[in-house]
């Protein structure tokens, strides 16, 4: 007990003092404070009363603010409403104005770019590409077309399909054309098609306005059954009226297994069905017996009516003539630049008032409310560098010369009615004085009985770019799509083509500080690429109708 009083007091039961363990430092500052006469006496001795009362106003509201750690989270407020009162003190006409700057290849400026290149491109004339354009050749060893005869006899027929043909000139060509395939495969009879009227195209030409019937049934006798007309036995089962008979309508791209499986059953009972529509009613990708039939078709079977060869060649060897100084070679060139396609694009050229007015009027008149429902959005910048713009006779222009071709080739531009022809293909005039047209080339006399019928005017073009020594395409479509393949076929398996990369294009036509040797390596480039793609390299379950080999390189879409 008295080691323990002792323990109480710091003295040891020995005697000796032991020290106590340090108290609190808060404690002790409190009793440091008291000693020397206080906290209040220490304070009015530094700094005065004042200095005291601020620092305890601040020692309160840390630690009210340590007990209440979420006001922490009006400290951002605080942070903001400072800025909006600091900002509301600044004039906003010292700030400076940001101007956003139209991405590259969003903008048409091909215009300002020929007048400031056009004095080069003039001292630079000494170039021919005609002489040196197309350096390739099929590489796919032996070239085989995708035709063989056939000398086998036909079986009893199943039956009789008539479809009706929709569309313009090509489109019909890909529903005859799979006809013939689907006629073949089914071991029908094949009526020949009708064409359908289109508001559009306002062409009432028949079969035989604008293909050779008989050559046609003569030509796939031993492969296809083919008739003229439905036989007056099977006319009474449906009252001599069409309509009445079974109409299937499939849909787009459908395999050949489809109609066999659904179509034949059909056409077994009925004796007769009709398909309407029937273009883009069969897949790509089939047997080769049926792609076979595809190709004699459309390489063989389909020539142009006895009226349309007889101009066609007439222009043919006038263009000849025209490029004597080239041996008789041209450039055809397919330019889409009528004003229903510049208004479909939804693309900017020169701008202004009067062209949005004319556009957004041809827009209404043929797509009725299509571009102006409610949530559509129309950026023509983003159109443009997508390369999704028609290009314009200029830019045509500029592209070929920079490719190398002088003002000395003969160009044959097959095309509609240009949209403002008088302005827009002087440019092009200009840099290719011996440009044709079939409408330059033929009398009027001679091209009378085609004017109003727009199907046999596009087989005109067709057969003038076939015999050309280069084709240029410059839109997508249905008439590059057969004319490649077609020259591929007749030329042992090179297109011959040049297919510009347009969103490319659209980049150097809007370079504002690109100078004439720089823009002529690109396209140069551009020409060479095109030459090796017009070797018969085949994607896989491309169309036939551009790719007629068989046996062809295949490269895969992945």
């Amino acid at each position: 007990m008295q080691n323990h009083a002792y323990s109480r007091l710091g003295i040891s039961g020995t005697g000796a003092v032991v020290p106590s363990p340090p108290s609190s430092p808060r404690r002790a500052w409190g009793r440091r404070a008291s000693a020397k006469g206080g906290w209040s006496a220490r304070a009015s001795a530094d700094a005065g009363w004042g200095g005291g009362a601020v620092r305890r106003v601040a020692r309160a509201v840390l630690a009210a603010l340590l007990r209440r750690q979420a006001v922490f989270l009006f400290a951002p407020l605080l942070y903001v409403a400072a800025m909006l009162l600091y900002m509301g003190s600044i004039s906003l006409d010292s700030v400076p104005r940001i101007i956003p700057r139209p991405a590259p290849g969003s903008m048409y400026r091909s215009p300002q770019l020929y007048a400031r290149l056009r004095a080069d491109m003039d001292a630079d004339n000494a170039t021919d590409a005609l002489a040196a354009v197309w350096r390739h050749a099929y590489r796919g060893g032996v070239w085989r077309p995708c035709i063989s005869n056939n000398t086998n006899g036909l079986p009893e027929s199943n039956g009789y399909i008539y479809i009706e043909a929709n569309g313009g000139l090509n489109q019909q060509r890909t529903s005859i054309c799979n006809a013939v395939a689907v006629a073949g495969f089914l071991n029908a009879t094949l009526v020949i098609p009708n064409f359908h009227y289109h508001s559009i195209w306002r062409d009432p030409s028949k079969f035989s306005d604008i293909y050779d019937e008989d050559y046609f049934i003569e030509r796939l006798k031993n492969d296809v059954r083919v008739i003229d007309k439905v036989p007056e036995f099977i006319m009474e089962r449906f009252g001599h009226n069409l309509s009445n008979a079974f109409n299937f309508k499939i849909k787009a791209w459908s395999p050949i297994q489809f109609y066999e499986d659904i179509v034949l059953p059909k056409l077994i009972e009925e004796r007769l069905i009709r398909i309407s529509p029937f273009a883009n009613r069969l897949s790509f990708d089939a047997p080769p017996a049926v792609q076979r039939l595809r190709c004699l078709a459309n390489f063989e079977a389909l020539k142009f009516s006895k009226p349309i060869t007889t101009i066609s060649n007439t222009l043919i060897s006038r263009m000849r003539e025209k490029s004597a100084e080239n041996n008789g070679k041209y450039v055809a060139v397919h330019l889409r630049f009528e004003e229903d396609m510049v208004a479909f694009s939804c693309c900017v050229f020169d701008g202004g008032d009067n062209e949005k007015k004319e556009l957004d009027a041809a827009r209404e008149k043929g797509w009725r409310g299509k571009f102006t429902r409610p949530g559509r959005v129309i950026r023509p910048g983003a159109i443009r560098m997508n390369g999704k713009c028609p290009l314009t006779p200029l830019e045509v222009g500029l592209m070929l010369r920079g490719m190398g071709f002088n003002n000395n080739t003969a160009i044959y531009l097959a095309s509609g009615r240009i949209y403002k022809a008088e302005k827009n293909m002087s440019p092009l005039l200009e840099m290719f004085p011996l440009l044709q047209t079939k409408e330059t080339l033929a009398l009027d006399e001679e091209l009378a009985p085609f004017k109003n019928f727009s199907s046999r005017m596009a087989a005109i073009d067709y057969s003038v770019c076939v015999h050309s020594e280069v084709f240029v395409t410059t839109q997508g479509g249905n008439f590059p799509h057969f004319l490649i393949g077609h020259r591929r076929y007749l030329y042992g398996g090179h297109a011959k083509t040049i297919k510009p990369d347009k969103r490319r294009l659209a980049i150097l036509f809007d370079s504002p500080r690109i100078g004439w040797k720089s823009l002529k390596r690109q396209l140069f480039n551009m020409r060479a690429h095109s030459d090796v793609k017009g070797i018969e390299i085949k994607r896989a379950n491309e169309s036939v109708y551009t790719f007629p080999c068989p046996d062809c390189m295949c490269r895969s879409n992945k």
